[in-house]
Parts: C-alpha cells; sequence; structure tokens
C-alpha cells in the first residue's frame, strides 16, 4: 500500500479557473484526486475490458460530469502525481468517459472534447492474481512477465481497470527507489499510513514475496520488472483479474 508523508507525494496543486457553465462553478466542484470520494461517479461498465489505448490530458482545470451533457460532480486538472493522463473507456459525441483517480474503485466521468489533448499509448500492464504474475504488453505482443506479491486475503489487491497515474521518488522509504501509484484503493483499508489507501506498484527488499499474498494490496515486482515499468507513459491502462 502506497502511504507518504512527503511532499512529493502529495497531488500538486492545479491553476484555478472561474469559469461559470449551467448553475454550477468550478469554484464549487472539489478536485478529483486520489483522495477524494465521489459517489455519483458513473461506475466502469466494463471492468475486464482492454481499451484502444486513448488518453486524455485536461488542458487546465475542468468540469467532469455524470453524462454526456449532464450534471457536473467534480473537477480535474492538468497534474495529480505528474502530468494528469486519464484512460478513455467510451466515446459519444464530443465526450470522452475516462477512469477517475479517486474512490470508489471503478469510477469514471465524463469530460468534454474540447476540454482536452488526446494522445494514444500502445502500451497495457496486466495483473494476473491467482498466478501471481504482471505482464507488459505493446502493441498486443508481451514485452515481459514477472512473479509479484499481491495483497493478504484480509486486504486483497482490487481487480478491474485502472490506471498508471504517477511516479514519484519518496525519500521517507526505501523499500523501492521508485512508487507507480494507481488510480485504484484499498477496497478494506480506508487510510493507510497516513495516506488514502491508494493501490501502487513497487519493488521490495526480499524476493520471498513474489508469488506470494504479502502486501496491504500494492502489487510488489523485482526490481528488473519496476524498470521496465518506469518507462511506460502514465494513464496506461493497468488491467487486474483473477487469472
Amino acid at each position: 500500500m502506497w502511504f507518504s508523508g512527503s511532499t512529493s507525494g502529495e497531488p500538486q496543486a492545479a491553476p484555478q479557473q472561474t469559469e461559470t457553465t449551467g448553475d454550477v462553478t468550478l469554484a464549487e466542484l472539489t478536485e478529483s484526486t486520489t483522495h477524494e470520494k465521489f459517489d455519483a461517479a458513473p461506475r466502469d461498465s466494463a471492468p475486464q475490458e482492454v481499451t484502444d489505448g486513448t488518453v486524455v490530458h485536461p488542458q487546465q482545470m475542468t468540469k467532469v460530469y455524470d453524462a454526456p451533457d449532464g450534471t457536473p460532480f467534480a473537477k480535474i486538472g492538468p497534474k495529480q502525481l505528474g502530468d494528469t493522463w486519464l484512460p478513455v473507456v467510451a466515446t459519444q459525441d464530443g465526450w470522452s468517459q475516462v477512469l477517475l483517480p479517486s474512490k470508489p474503485n471503478g469510477a469514471t466521468g465524463w469530460i468534454s472534447d474540447d476540454a482536452v489533448l488526446r494522445d494514444s499509448t500502445p502500451y497495457l500492464i496486466r495483473v494476473h492474481l491467482d498466478s501471481r504474475t504482471i505482464e507488459l504488453r505493446k502493441d498486443g505482443q508481451q514485452l515481459g512477465s514477472w512473479p509479484i506479491g499481491i495483497g493478504k486475503k484480509d486486504t486483497p489487491t482490487p481487480t478491474g481497470r485502472t490506471f498508471l497515474l504517477g511516479s514519484f521518488v519518496d525519500p521517507n522509504q526505501d523499500f523501492s527507489p521508485v512508487i507507480l501509484p494507481l488510480g485504484s484503493h484499498s477496497e478494506t483499508l480506508d487510510t493507510f499510513g497516513g495516506g488514502p489507501g491508494t493501490v501502487a506498484i513497487h519493488t521490495w527488499p526480499t524476493s520471498s514475496v513474489f508469488g506470494t499474498r504479502s502486501s496491504h494490496g500494492c502489487i510488489q515486482v523485482p526490481e528488473d520488472a519496476l524498470n521496465r515499468l518506469t518507462e511506460v507513459p502514465l494513464g496506461t491502462l493497468v488491467l487486474v483479474d483473477q487469472h
């Protein structure tokens, strides 16, 4: 489980806008970050489906809606734990439905295409809990597969679609040179170590954890796997299944 008391792990403040759309201003909306929960967020309707790799980047603080031309329930900015890149799971008439970094797991929202930059990532990260493996794929071809440590039975690693939210160095810990937080959270821990229970990919000092249930929900990987994963662009889809 990722936790950090350092400023390097805190979401970076995005510039505030004064835009007004309808009756709700940006100032009235809560920013979607790993620390927040939005019960009004539509849930991911296809949590095991691979996307086409499209990702979007908010160019400024922008509203997140419950449907195209619907009701705004949150806002999201260009910075999270690095630049904000969100995987697109559906499109409709100038709108993109994206995975959000907030609780509950599988939270999505609709963003106007006018508010974002579009790009595409050829990468896909697959996490298989039963076989305790992680694989990195590019353009459908496997680049590597490694054994992993996953969440214990009482703190399981959540399944479904999520994404690489950020990449940072946390000077308050020595178990991993780089931490890769995901857009998902523990289903059993509301907080952990002062943080919001964000699931992350990271290394571990002892190799005995690989192939076992050993974590509080995070995905523990060998160092060579982490080295490859740190080269993957933010926003890349991470698909966690029970295989």
